[in-house]
């Protein structure tokens, strides 16, 4: 009896808390049917964000948007990432004690950072990955698992690391994929622009 009113509770948490349902609005309250966010993520500053359709956000991730975030379409953010668009880890050591008591606008402390993010159309942000004030990640891009982002992520290109760097390039596999199913040429061109023509490559490269 016990495990049977146990197993109920968690399905019943889990629907109320941990669900992730089709159907958001941005910030103006324009509807987007097919994006999902998680109610355990949260959304600070959420006036700042710029969100298209088709997005995906998963769980217990952390969302700073007061400094300007952009979401474009079909972008997918797993879960535990963490977005800051802006950072005072060394206005806080340059300023001591008057950091606290600094009564104009936080942009002008000195050394404090703030610089708006752009996440890109199909973009793939992995779990526990750390995207910083002012990067910019590219188109089709993937950010790989306990990533720290910190700049600019070309488009089509995976990323991996502390700090993060190019390790390959998701053309590679997706023109293997595109000519195993030649159906889906047209809904990948639709976004990307073309076609891959997979670059070349010294090793092979990771699984995207």
């Amino acid at each position: 009896m016990k495990a049977w009113l146990n197993r109920w509770r968690r399905r019943l948490w889990q629907a109320l808390l941990y669900r992730t349902a089709f159907g958001e609005r941005t910030a103006q309250g324009a509807p987007l049917a097919h994006t999902r966010i998680s109610p355990s993520t949260c959304i600070e500053g959420e006036e700042g964000l710029q969100l298209a359709d088709h997005v995906f956000i998963g769980h217990f991730n952390f969302l700073d948007a007061a400094g300007g975030l952009r979401i474009d379409e079909g972008a997918q953010i797993t879960n535990y990432v963490s977005i800051v668009t802006h950072s005072s880890h060394r206005a806080i050591r340059l300023m001591g004690r008057g950091y606290a008591t600094h009564t104009g606008p936080a942009a002008a402390r000195p050394g404090y950072i703030h610089a708006p993010v752009h996440i890109g159309a199909y973009a793939f942000i992995g779990p526990h990955s750390l995207i910083e004030a002012g990067s910019r990640i590219g188109k089709g891009a993937v950010v790989c698992a306990y990533a720290q982002v910190r700049g600019e992520v070309p488009d089509f290109a995976v990323v991996s690391g502390q700090p993060a760097r190019v390790v390959g390039d998701v053309r590679t596999r997706d023109a293997v994929w595109l000519a195993r199913y030649p159906e889906l040429q047209e809904h990948y061109a639709a976004w990307a622009g073309a076609l891959p023509s997979a670059p070349p490559a010294a090793s092979p490269p990771p699984p995207t």
